[in-house]
């Protein structure tokens, strides 16, 4: 082989799918930790043992990366929600089934949760470049209004109930108990989080919710 070919074939890493998955996968926890300003693009190359030229040569640049694990995490939680099969329960069940998921989900996964929280510091300005967002999420409304529909049709929810409220209320509710869990500990003296009392506050938060949708 020719010094050229030698050359040509070094610069095309062997699966390269897989590289990038546990590049990505690394990125999160390291803007998760840090935010895009204090990752280090060194950090996330220990992480996966390789280099950074080798993340360059898949992301770039930093904000690059950033954009993918932003992506990322929010791709995760909306196929993990199209997987939760909503049909056969009624309607106050599938609502209960929401927001019990996404309550669990931000618990399993406070990486999203501080990745969510970076980007709001930054208001938004990184996802404004990501124009897949919209089309990603719109899964999460779109199940919530065809469950409160449904809910309308017998009776039993209310026909004021909007799905993005809905959506806003049940975000906000798992998110606090994520992002807020130090300083409220702290101040109360109450464990949230994963720690303390997790399955009544998960039942307090489904209730608040079915409160507000039930007639």
């Amino acid at each position: 082989m020719s010094a050229p070919a030698r050359t040509a074939a070094m610069r095309k890493p062997k699966q390269p799918e897989q590289n990038r998955a546990r590049i990505v996968q690394a990125a999160i926890e390291e803007f998760a930790g840090r935010g895009i300003k204090g990752a280090r693009m060194d950090a996330i190359a220990a992480r996966t043992r390789t280099t950074r030229a080798m993340i360059n040569y898949y992301f770039g640049t930093k904000e690059r990366l950033y954009l993918a694990a932003l992506e990322h995490v929010y791709r995760g939680i909306r196929e993990a929600e199209a997987r939760l099969e909503l049909e056969h329960l009624s309607p106050v069940d599938a609502m209960r089934r929401i927001v019990e998921f996404t309550f669990d989900y931000y618990l399993a996964h406070p990486s999203f949760v501080s990745l969510v929280v970076a980007e709001n510091q930054a208001k938004g300005r990184h996802m404004r470049k990501l124009r897949s967002m919209r089309a990603l999420n719109v899964s999460i409304i779109d199940t919530l209004a065809r469950v409160i529909a449904r809910g309308r049709g017998e009776g039993s929810f209310r026909a004021e109930a909007d799905a993005l409220d809905v959506h806003m209320a049940i975000s906000a509710l798992g998110f606090f108990n994520v992002a807020n869990q130090h300083t409220f500990g702290i101040i109360f003296g109450r464990a949230l989080g994963a720690a303390g009392d997790v399955a009544q506050r998960r039942a307090l938060v489904t209730d608040i919710v079915l409160r507000y949708v039930q007639r």
